[in-house]
């Protein structure tokens, strides 16, 4: 009798393990999709895209100011859950005030235990149309993608040298490049931008496998102003957006500046039923500081309430100027 349950108790401790693998198989497909829709999407682009730092849409818009300027941005969802989405950006632009311009630009966003981080040089050139600000520009950024599962927050019933885990964890760092062109005048801005162009081009069928990437971006607007009233100016913006893997969206708004452009108060609702607004002020001739807020989508705000987003630009010659 002894020795006939012994077996027994070996099939329920088989079962149990298989179980358990089961389990980590599982949870670790569901955080990667879950994960990676988050980061990828898109359907929350960084707001200051839309008139404070459109470099980090557009390629062509680098250096489309003379000088050197830093632009620092970090958005974080209003929400204390474990993992909830935060990105971080850094972009540094130099204009060379006739036609040649360069940039750098870093990208990290987080999401549950997926992570992307993202690195691009800029070359962009300027080709003036006339004396009166009139000109057309085209920009390509060339660098490297990377997305990763943090595994220093993977829980403990979660088995680290799972395959499933090991296999994402060795997709290799891929070259990537994003390409815009644009076209500006005193009062009309006229944007086309192909970003993530390895998915674009689709040579690459596992770059779009597990997330949904941005693939084209376009927008026009046009500039109003009234110098008789306190300098007020008013630019009205629409956007579209074309996301692989899901529906397109429309963005349309406007920007309106205050005190001879010392205060910028902003606005854009997107098709896919969720808001961005935004407020920044200029101090002296070399910071600007805003803060943006966008909501959650329909269809995920009874579970996320929107991100907040900082941003921070600094003309690095005019801080010399005054320092001297």
């Amino acid at each position: 009798m002894a020795f006939a349950a012994i077996p027994q108790t070996e099939d329920k401790i088989d079962m149990k393990n298989n179980y358990k693998s089961i389990i980590r198989r599982t949870a670790v497909g569901i955080m990667i999709l879950l994960g990676a829709d988050k980061v990828q999407a898109q359907l929350h682009p960084m707001g200051s895209i839309y008139f404070q730092n459109r470099y980090l849409i557009n390629p062509a818009l680098a250096g489309n100011e003379q000088g050197w300027f830093t632009n620092l941005g970090y958005r974080k969802q209003w929400a204390t859950m474990p993992g909830s989405p935060q990105t971080q950006s850094i972009s540094v632009e130099y204009g060379s005030g006739k036609k040649s311009a360069a940039a750098v630009n870093f990208y990290n966003d987080e999401a549950g235990l997926q992570k992307r981080t993202r690195g691009m040089g800029t070359y962009a050139f300027h080709l003036p149309l006339d004396d009166n600000g009139q000109k057309l520009s085209f920009g390509l950024s060339v660098g490297y993608s990377d997305d990763r599962i943090m595994q220093e927050k993977l829980s403990s019933n979660v088995d680290g040298s799972d395959r499933s885990l090991a296999s994402y964890q060795n997709r290799e760092t891929y070259f990537d490049g994003d390409f815009g062109a644009a076209y500006q005048s005193k009062k009309l801005n006229l944007e086309l931008a192909l970003p993530n162009l390895k998915s674009f081009f689709d040579k690459d069928k596992k770059v779009g496998e597990v997330v949904d990437q941005s693939r084209l971006f376009a927008a026009a607007s046009y500039k109003f102003r009234s110098d008789a009233i306190d300098g007020i100016g008013i630019e009205p913006k629409v956007c579209y957006r074309q996301i692989k893997n899901y529906k397109d969206i429309v963005d349309f708004g406007g920007n309106m500046t205050l005190a001879e452009d010392k205060v910028n108060v902003m606005a854009m609702y997107h098709s896919s039923r969720s808001t961005t607004i935004g407020l920044g002020v200029k101090y002296q001739k070399y910071l600007v500081i805003s803060g943006i807020f966008t909501s959650g989508t329909a269809a995920i705000r009874e579970y996320a309430n929107g991100n907040f987003e900082m941003n921070l630009r600094v003309n690095i010659a005019e801080v010399f100027r005054e320092k001297k």
